[in-house]
């Protein structure tokens, strides 16, 4: 599975993957159905989801190497990030070490079919404001 593989899973159940999403290690902005943003991280040994109201993305814009504007335009490319001000709304977590007996840094090396599953399982442990959790199984969002 690739990024482009995981958007359409995600957009066949109306998630959306955002752009600042990472295949390696494991980074995922998914906007859910009600615009709230989710944010999934896989890194040392732990595995985090947390949710952000939809204002809390920004974009932020890469200077250019030199900045002199000679070689290169003064601005470079924007980046889709949260802003540094936002808070969560929920947090969900797992601890590799306790669950899987991680020592190091095994959730950075998770392959990105394994991330998802587990951030679909997270999600499926949100509130939502309709159901009071998200109705379709973890397990079978993930292609085996």
């Amino acid at each position: 599975m690739n990024l482009p593989a995981l958007a359409d899973l995600l957009a066949s159940r109306g998630l959306r993957l955002l752009p600042g999403s990472y295949a390696v290690p494991v980074e995922l902005l998914v906007q859910l159905p009600d615009a709230t943003i989710a944010h999934f991280t896989a890194r040392g040994t732990t595995l985090r989801l947390r949710t952000y109201a939809p204002d809390a993305l920004t974009t932020i814009t890469i200077p250019a190497e030199c900045g002199c504007g000679d070689h290169h335009p003064q601005t470079g490319p924007t980046r889709v990030v949260l802003s540094r001000y936002a808070t969560p709304l929920e947090k969900r977590t797992i601890h590799g070490g306790h669950t899987y007996n991680w020592h190091h840094h095994e959730a950075g090396l998770l392959p990105l079919p394994t991330a998802t599953h587990h951030f679909l399982a997270l999600l499926s442990t949100l509130p939502t404001p309709t159901s009071g959790t998200l109705s379709t199984p973890a397990h079978s969002l993930v292609p085996a």
